[in-house]
């Protein structure tokens, strides 16, 4: 049994999309958690919820704990092959992974530290920052239309997010266009639809 812990209108969705775009939900259970929300200072902690910090998403498959979006869009995109993502163990997958990885471990935090006004030299070192973000995108979508070339993958689907929940989308026509065909996706707003229903309720 495969089952998300979800979190609606939260880094979770992303996921509900994924799920939608492979066509999987028969497949998938997805379970409604609170979590805490630092921004806004609403929700709290699930006790039901087993991701060890109480975030979302959280997959579990077969008693197995899956956290972090890059990591759980790559096992379902490894568990159910179609078209979000190159086949596993070619060239092109290793492309993808670089991406999904890169994701996590750069691109995000480079953001945050952007959006939070904090510079030291060894973020700068290390993650480098909003600019240069900026330049591996376009650079990717100067071969595209996506990043990883003629087809949309859960690649574009994770990498796009920051800029269509914060709306701070560089001041670049091409990624601008990028993120809009993106935020368009009919799986995106199939998973936004359904979590303003659950929020409503």
């Amino acid at each position: 049994m495969i089952a998300l812990y979800h979190a609606p209108n939260s880094r979770s969705s992303a996921i509900v999309a994924l799920i939608h775009e492979i066509g999987i939900a028969d497949k998938i259970d997805i379970r409604i958690v609170d979590i805490p929300r630092v921004m806004s200072g609403t929700g709290a902690a699930d006790p039901s919820n087993p991701h060890p910090e109480k975030k979302a998403p959280c997959l579990v498959h077969d008693g197995h704990v899956l956290t972090e979006r890059g990591a759980i869009m790559v096992y379902l995109t490894a568990l159910f092959p179609s078209d979000m993502a190159p086949p596993v163990g070619t060239p092109a997958w290793g492309s993808f992974l670089t991406w999904m990885t890169w994701y996590q471990g750069v691109m995000e935090p480079a953001l945050i530290f952007d959006f939070a006004k904090i510079s030291h030299p060894w973020l700068t070192a290390t993650f480098r920052g909003a600019p240069e973000v900026t330049a591996r995108i376009r650079s990717a979508l100067d071969l595209g239309p996506w990043l990883l070339g003629n087809r949309f993958t859960a690649a574009d689907l994770l990498i796009h997010s920051p800029y269509a929940w914060f709306g701070n989308t560089p001041d670049d026509p091409v990624i601008q266009n990028w993120v809009a065909r993106c935020m368009d996706r009919p799986a995106r707003q199939k998973a936004l639809a359904a979590d303003k229903a659950l929020l409503a309720a």
